[in-house]
């Protein structure tokens, strides 16, 4: 096998663009199980309790993670220039998505960032992310965004509606509660804290109403958050269908004697 076309295998198993067959190849796959290593260590190295005991683990996974994915970085840069989105290396150098590589792998190597160098790490999720959008969830993540795109007015104007609530309970338990608990109430920003609670239905139970009318008003409050909460969750549930329906309408058009 000559040079040339070893490059191509290569270029074929890691950039999912140049991949004939649908899906993730083996090795983007690999890539995908190290990530996700990568990601768990990056959340218990936050533990004392486990750096305390497992510290030496730690630090032997991720000096093999930081030689595998150094080595896979080698090889993107090496096959790049086979993809005809990218006109040469720099331009591929320059994406976001390899700058955010090259940050990671920075990391690795600052050991005087400490443990926030773990919070960087966190951000391989997106090259996840990137995967799936390119292998066989493609179609799926696409719909989600079409779902998004089409409904992004209703979704709009639900957010004006939820913030348009918040804003109006905060200034009346404000009013109603602010010699009462000056502390929790004796400012709508403060106020906004309360509103944030009871329309998510959260509830910490840290700032509640205690006078007769602040109480109904938080009721009231509660109530209407119910609806406008769950309001964007219908919105896109249905976007969602209808994408579904079109992307079915359209595969039948596209193929009329095919199977679904």
């Amino acid at each position: 096998m000559d040079l040339a076309s070893l490059r191509h295998r290569v270029s074929a198993a890691i950039d999912p663009e140049m991949r004939v067959h649908p899906g993730l190849s083996p090795f983007n796959r690999l890539v995908v199980a190290g990530i996700i290593v990568l990601i768990v260590i990056a959340v218990l190295e936050t533990e004392i309790h486990v750096i305390r005991y497992y510290g030496w683990l730690m630090e032997a996974l991720k000096l093999g993670l930081f030689v595998f994915f150094a080595a896979e970085y080698a090889l993107r840069l090496w096959v790049a220039p086979l993809n005809p989105k990218y006109t040469g290396l720099w331009r591929f150098v320059r994406t976001p998505a390899a700058l955010l590589d090259l940050v990671v792998l920075v990391t690795f190597v600052t050991p005087f960032l400490g443990l926030e160098a773990s919070v960087f790490r966190l951000l391989q999720l997106t090259r996840i992310l990137r995967l799936a959008r390119l292998g066989r969830y493609s179609r799926a993540l696409n719909l989600l965004f079409d779902a998004f795109r089409s409904r992004g007015t209703e979704l709009l104007l639900s957010a004006m509606l939820a913030l348009g609530l918040m804003l109006g309970a905060a200034t009346l338990l404000y009013l109603v509660e602010r010699e009462a608990q000056p502390e929790g109430f004796g400012s709508i920003p403060r106020a906004m804290w309360w509103a944030v609670e009871t329309l998510t239905t959260v509830g910490y139970g840290d700032v509640v109403p205690i006078t007769p009318l602040g109480r109904f008003l938080s009721a009231i409050t509660a109530l209407c958050g119910i609806g406008i909460i769950a309001l964007p969750t219908g919105v896109l549930a249905g976007a969602f269908s209808d994408a579904i329906r079109r992307a079915r309408e359209d595969r039948l058009h596209d193929h009329p004697h095919g199977r679904e």
